[in-house]
């Protein structure tokens, strides 16, 4: 699609040539979006050109001007400010705009071609020793958002999964049931497995505190009580007998890990998220402890008297990290450096993006180091999507302490939220409860998801379920409505007998109002780009908010569209709001929120 900032460009080096007999290259010339203050569609920065007009900025911005509107058909009128030359484009323009992305379907989307990239994107990466919470579901979202996105763009995104499911963390979980569960099973409980290895976890700090007091109690330092506290010594020899094979902990492990895997599942499905393949860091951690072990032969890697394997990053103004135990057992970077190998012979991909949050930013800065001087150059090419905190009006949560919230719960309460809402509002009178209970879901999923990604992903945020889901203001359901009302409208239009499809209008002239609209449906293919080079979905949140904010005024300020006499203007009006919900729900799509026909 030719882009109008290309042809305002070539009116300004014909303009300085005619004028002032003068070259200039169109690298040199700046073309910005007005902003909302000052009247205009486009911005040009007039003062890299004072050297050929020899004259003040507001006069040379005049004459540019002048030129450019005599000469350009596209250009309807101008004003200056302070320098700045700010173009209004015709309505001529702007209706032969609105008719070429009216036919195209596909409008704001790259298709795929030759040149596009393999994008081997990680999210989710929950442990096994606790159910998915809030913090998760703003990765899960980040995750499955920026897939989106980098797919709009044109690559092909592979949705990872790494499931944590060894480590001391495991054996937490895994040694407290031993101790004590008498062999009760989640359908024991009635609970979902998830739920129910979580519990075992936080039975386990509770005790490990317990016993940590006692020790300290009797006059050892805290320090030492952390490491001489029964569970805890116990469970550090369950990793070992786990490392070395033992098949009766690697039987309960398998058991225990098949529950949660179960209770995993069903958290994913109701959110919408999907990998295309899932790895497991028990699987992955052997990889990355063969490759650390042949670099330390040739002397790559250093050991340590103890056995500790490491590699010295001061050089680097980092530090010296290691990559294995002196007991010769795995940490998180051994793994990471296997899988991350794993998934390079397994996609050969052109990027590799990890979704986790940034406490874990060092750790990658490290990761791509060291992967970089073990000889792999395609680590250059790894990238880390950090995300801040998630925390509630009340303050933090601890998973240990068993004070997070529950990814199942809020999204049960979500719902309940929603459809008590909606009562009050009087909505969705006349509908079955099936109906009810769809539009409901989605909703409320609508308002968590787009509650989230409407927050830059690097900030730490405060989750408020109640004001998420809200018909007015800056809302997933507030976007949806907009949406919804535009399909009542065609609904009716249609029960009128108006052919909706008809684009033989010809009048060049219309309302201010159309002419923002078709600003910002023109900014959405940038919008777009803009959020696949920034991997964040807030691009689009923003976007579309101020889309769905601005049809209402539209809506608002026109008069009715369906009682409107003049033929041409009320087929322009419709295909405009049509066209308007389409890229609506084409933005929360990209958020992965689902819109309804109907609420």
């Amino acid at each position: 699609m030719k882009r109008i900032e290309k042809t305002i460009k070539i009116a300004v080096i014909e303009a300085i040539n005619n004028l002032y007999n003068a070259e200039v290259p169109e690298n040199q010339i700046s073309v910005q979006k007005t902003r909302k203050e000052f009247i205009g569609d486009f911005t040009v920065v007039v003062f890299p050109f004072l050297r050929f007009s020899k004259k003040s900025p507001d006069a040379t911005a005049e004459e540019l001007g002048n030129y450019i509107k005599t000469n350009f058909a596209e250009i309807e009128k101008f004003n200056v400010i302070k320098g700045f030359l700010n173009v209004s484009l015709s309505h001529k323009y702007w209706l032969s705009f609105f008719k070429e992305i009216n036919s195209d379907k596909n409008y704001g989307l790259i298709p795929k071609s030759e040149n596009s990239k393999k994008v081997v994107l990680e999210y989710s990466s929950p442990n096994t020793n606790k159910p998915l919470h809030l913090g998760h579901i703003r990765n899960n979202l980040l995750g499955w958002s920026v897939a989106k996105i980098i797919e709009a763009n044109g690559d092909t995104a592979i949705k990872v999964n790494l499931v944590n499911d060894r480590g001391i963390h495991i054996c937490k979980s895994m040694f407290a049931w031993q101790e004590l569960a008498q062999g009760k099973t989640p359908e024991d409980a009635k609970m979902k497995g998830d739920h129910f290895v979580g519990d075992y976890y936080v039975a386990f700090d509770k005790e490990y505190k317990k016993q940590i007091s006692e020790l300290t109690e009797k006059g050892i330092s805290e320090k030492e009580a952390k490491k001489e506290a029964k569970w805890m010594k116990e469970a550090g020899e369950m990793l070992k007998e786990w490392e070395q094979g033992d098949a009766k902990i690697r039987n309960l492990w398998k058991t225990m890990n098949d529950w949660v895997y179960k209770g995993f599942d069903e958290t994913y499905k109701k959110l919408g998220i999907e990998f295309d393949k899932i790895y497991y860091e028990s699987e992955t951690y052997l990889k990355g402890k063969d490759v650390i072990l042949n670099a330390l032969k040739k002397g790559i890697l250093q050991q340590k008297e103890d056995g500790t394997v490491f590699i010295d990053l001061t050089k680097e103004g980092l530090d010296e990290k290691v990559l294995l135990r002196s007991d010769g057992t795995a940490l998180y970077m051994t793994q990471d450096i296997g899988t991350a190998i794993i998934r390079h012979n397994d996609f050969n991909f052109d990027e590799a993006a990890y979704v986790v949050g940034n406490e874990q930013d060092y750790h990658f800065k490290v990761l791509i180091i060291v992967l970089e001087k073990l000889g792999y150059n395609w680590a250059k090419n790894i990238s880390h999507i950090s995300y801040g905190m998630v925390e509630l009006p009340d303050g933090k949560m601890k998973s240990r302490e068993g004070t997070v919230v529950d990814a199942d719960d809020l999204i049960r309460e979500m719902i309940q939220t929603a459809r008590d809402k909606s009562a009050e509002l009087g909505k969705l009178e006349g509908f079955s409860e099936e109906e009810k209970s769809e539009i409901f879901r989605k909703i409320a999923l609508g308002a968590l998801k787009y509650f989230i990604l409407k927050v830059d992903a690097k900030k730490n945020m405060t989750f408020n379920p109640d004001e998420s889901i809200d018909f007015n203001g800056n809302t997933g359901p507030f976007i949806q409505y907009t949406y919804v009302r535009v399909q009542s409208m065609l609904l009716k239009a249609k029960e009128q007998g108006i052919n909706n499809s008809d684009t033989s209008y010809a009048f060049e002239s219309f309302e201010n109002q159309e002419v923002s609209l078709l600003n910002l449906l023109y900014d959405f293919e940038d919008v777009v780009t803009e959020a696949g080079e920034k991997r964040n979905p807030s691009v689009i949140a923003n976007y579309v908010y101020e889309l769905a904010k601005e049809y209402n005024r539209f809506y608002h300020e026109i008069p009715p569209i369906l009682k409107e006499e003049n033929r041409d203007l009320k087929m322009f009006r419709l295909q405009i709001s049509a066209k308007t919900a389409d890229v609506i729900k084409t933005s929360l799509d990209l958020m992965g929120i689902e819109v309804p026909e109907r609420m």
